[in-house]
């Protein structure tokens, strides 16, 4: 059986078993007024995407009697957002949307705040992330983007996603510092979403994006965008076939874009467990699937334990990695 089966294996069967206690969980605790889903973002990106879809799985499905809303709160690379939600501890009404910035903004000691201040409650999906060009661009594939930024690093101004320390700012950073480039000379422009990365890849005003290939799937079938290479272990299917992984360019690079919902710190157990349902519920709902597949994405669901194991072993790697790069600062 390979690694996918298994994964999707289990995928299912944590799936199956917590969709069974739904109504249990929900008699412990369950909204009793508004929920707000904080978006770290401004509109358009993937963290936004994923909350907006998750508030209207959770809506059409009437998994909470109460509104659920996407509130967003953008600044700081994630701070802003993450500030706000630590000022309403042990309130289950409040959840937020997190990327990897959740763990690097503490390493780089951009935020006070650790991944363990807060409740993990669910990696809803898992995607990679592309290195895009536009379609008139003279730049044709990842070799001629690395052989160009080994010998000036300055040269090519690129994307990375709404700030140092995102995922996708990650992949883009690693992939160059495996491939021999002087990543610390690098010209990483962010901006406040991956909409607002790719209107100014679309208007040339910078020379590539490092995007989610949520971002820029739609651009990509329209033939405005090219994709030299993707973050995935190995080629992904579908509209990336022609699109080589890093690893088989021989740069040993591969970074995945995990979304994940957490809460403020102090939630009860009967509190976690109404997310752990709701969110078992909205992953194994048909219209969440379809974005998927539309997306390119995975599922990669994982519940409240297993993902704050997954915090704490990626917590590591991180930073060992923005030790190397000279970002670390905790």
């Amino acid at each position: 059986m390979s690694e996918r089966s298994a994964r999707r294996i289990l995928v299912s069967l944590t799936i199956a078993a917590t969709l069974a206690p739904v109504t249990a969980g929900a008699q412990g605790w369950k909204p009793e007024r508004p929920v707000e889903i904080i978006v770290p973002s401004t509109p358009g990106g993937g963290l936004d995407r994923t909350g907006r879809l998750l508030v209207r799985v959770m809506q059409e499905r009437k998994l909470s009697d109460q509104p659920v809303n996407v509130v967003n709160k953008p600044g700081g690379t994630g701070a802003v957002a993450l500030a706000y939600l630590s000022q309403h501890a042990g309130d289950a009404h409040f959840g937020m949307i997190v990327g990897q910035a959740l763990l690097t903004n503490h390493i780089m000691g951009r935020s006070r705040l650790h991944h363990s201040e807060f409740t993990p409650l669910a990696i809803v999906n898992v995607e990679y992330v592309a290195l895009s060009v536009r379609a008139e661009s003279p730049l044709k594939s990842a070799k001629e983007v690395i052989e160009r930024l080994r010998k000036d690093p300055g040269a090519l101004s690129v994307a990375v996603g709404t700030g140092i320390g995102t995922a996708t700012q990650t992949a883009y950073a690693h992939a160059m510092f495996a491939a021999g480039v002087d990543v610390k000379r690098i010209k990483q422009v962010t901006f406040g979403s991956g909409g607002e990365s790719m209107a100014a890849l679309l208007g040339g005003h910078i020379d590539a994006s490092s995007s989610p290939v949520s971002s820029i799937i739609a651009n990509l079938r329209a033939g405005r965008v090219r994709v030299l290479a993707v973050s995935a272990p190995q080629r992904r299917p579908g509209d990336l076939a022609e699109v080589p992984a890093w690893n088989e360019l021989g740069v040993k690079s591969a970074v995945e874009v995990w979304r994940a919902l957490a809460g403020p710190r102090g939630l009860t157990a009967a509190q976690i467990a109404y997310w752990d349902a709701a969110t078992a519920r909205v992953v194994a709902d048909p219209e969440w699937k379809k974005e998927l597949e539309r997306s390119l994405a995975d599922a990669g669901y994982r519940n409240s334990a297993a993902t704050a194991e997954h915090w704490r072993r990626e917590e590591a790697e991180m930073r060992a990695l923005y030790t190397e790069l000279g970002l670390a600062k905790q």
